[in-house]
């Protein structure tokens, strides 16, 4: 039950503090700010310096935002800047409040992930009530979406890149077109004027690059160089590493530098020996989509790869890693299903991967002619006719009404007790099972939690592009 309301703390000092001076501060900044330029986005990172400081940069990011789009939620991060706490905090004490309204908080998703994610995430209302980076986001958010949205807060109080890792995991899965990721982050701060470009431009160029390990020895390169002033180059360092941890390796993520100021460039109180520095950054996601002859490249690594495994042979279809199409090298996860004489044979994948995709097909083509224990090993009399199928799965979704899923489209994840269960999206199409049936199989057979062990599970559900390689 919601019981009280986080009041603003920073109205009047960081943005205007009645509704109509903040309506027409907005629309002013939104006139100084740069127009759209992406599609798809799942996420922005925007300053959270006072608006005559930043307030343009933040409206360049929320520029990019679809102010036609329903989300379901949106998650607004920010790194703490009054209490350290190992973790991230939410709020579960109610909504927030504006100037311009309130803004409905989605306390349950916010409970629960205290409930499933103990010590990870916590409920703390004083890590709430003083900061600032994500309550100036929140105007932003209401400009351009009106009051058509609910937010997940969440500020990190950690200071250890594991950590923010193991926050990124759990937060993956709900990156996706139903919601929305709003990242607080100024650049650095307190530098002179021109060490303030080439520090942001380094660190917007880190971010740009989608690698986790190069923002953190981008980080520790300004911070080994001793650059006067410079108290850091990303003051909400650990909100964009989380978001860049939930990101890296995902070829079909796409980050696009928007705008870019420093507090000199005010025309009021632009001093230029000590600045702060401010990007707008646009997350978006390209299609999941492969060529023709991207296809028949994963198809062939995957016979040749069991060819080699079965005959003891050398791997023809395997080179270089430079010699494969940057598509290749996205980071997803995939099965690989043989079938013989139209029967099933072997079957093996990952719901994700940390490895390319196109040593992730071979390796689990080989394991399923080779290592599925429900078979005997694939045989060299058997190879010619093994039909091979590859199915390429997008990011988990967290389900939480099971009217959800759709049969044929979706594919199952079902976690719960330490046990999991999978079921490829075209399992419901070959068995015509009922939604009911489809989740029950799944329950009992797979994750071995009974056949209504999915009401109290966790679940996930995926899509699937389906490559197919008959025997030749």
């Amino acid at each position: 039950m919601k019981t009280s309301i986080r009041p603003p703390a920073v109205a009047g000092r960081f943005y205007a503090a009645t509704a109509g001076r903040l309506e027409k501060e907005l629309e002013e900044l939104f006139r100084q700010s740069e127009p759209r330029r992406c599609d798809n986005v799942r996420a922005v990172i925007s300053p959270h310096a006072g608006y005559i400081f930043s307030g343009s940069v933040a409206a360049s990011a929320f520029n990019q935002v679809d102010s036609e789009e329903k989300y379901e939620r949106i998650f607004v991060i920010g790194s703490s800047h009054h209490v350290h706490f190992e973790g991230a905090a939410v709020y579960t004490e109610g909504d927030f409040r504006t100037p311009l309204g309130h803004v409905t908080v989605d306390v349950d998703c916010c409970r629960q992930l205290v409930s499933d994610y103990p010590g990870l995430f916590i409920s703390d209302s004083l890590a709430h009530r003083d900061e600032h980076s994500i309550e100036v986001q929140l105007p932003f958010l209401q400009y351009v979406l009106k009051d058509n949205f609910t937010i997940v807060p969440i500020v990190i109080g950690t200071a250890r890149a594991d950590v923010c890792k193991r926050i990124a995991e759990v937060l993956a899965p709900f990156m996706r077109k139903e919601n929305l990721f709003v990242i607080s982050s100024d650049f650095s701060h307190y530098p002179q004027y021109k060490d303030a470009i080439k520090v942001d431009t380094a660190t917007k160029d880190a971010i740009l690059s989608n690698d986790s390990d190069v923002l953190l020895k981008t980080l520790e390169s300004h911070d080994s160089r001793k650059i006067p002033g410079l108290a850091t180059g990303l003051c909400g360092w650990t909100s964009v590493l989380t978001l860049l941890y939930m990101t890296t390796g995902n070829h079909s993520i796409q980050y696009t530098a928007i705008d870019y100021k420093n507090s000199g460039d005010t025309r009021e109180y632009g001093e230029k020996d000590q600045v702060v520095g401010y990007w707008a950054i646009a997350v978006s996601e390209q299609e999941f989509s492969f060529t023709s002859e991207e296809q028949a490249m994963l198809l062939d690594m995957a016979r040749k790869g069991v060819e080699a495994a079965v005959l003891g042979s050398k791997d023809s279809a395997f080179r270089d890693r430079q010699e494969y199409p940057k598509s290749l090298h996205r980071r997803c996860g995939a099965f690989v299903t043989l079938y013989q004489n139209k029967k099933l044979r072997g079957c093996i994948g990952r719901m994700t991967s940390d490895i390319p995709l196109y040593k992730l097909v071979r390796e689990m083509a080989v394991a399923a002619a080779l290592y599925d224990d429900r078979f005997y090993p694939v045989g060299k009399d058997d190879l010619k006719d093994l039909d091979i199928e590859i199915t390429l799965l997008s990011p988990l979704m967290p389900v939480t009404d099971v009217k959800q899923i759709e049969l044929g489209k979706h594919g199952i994840l079902i976690e719960g007790r330490g046990r999991s269960g999978v079921f490829l999206p075209q399992v419901a199409t070959e068995t015509g099972w009922t939604l009911e049936e489809f989740l029950g199989h799944c329950s009992r057979d797979k994750a071995g939690l009974g056949w209504e062990g999915w009401k109290t599970a966790r679940l996930y559900v995926f899509t699937g592009k389906i490559l197919h390689g008959d025997a030749s």
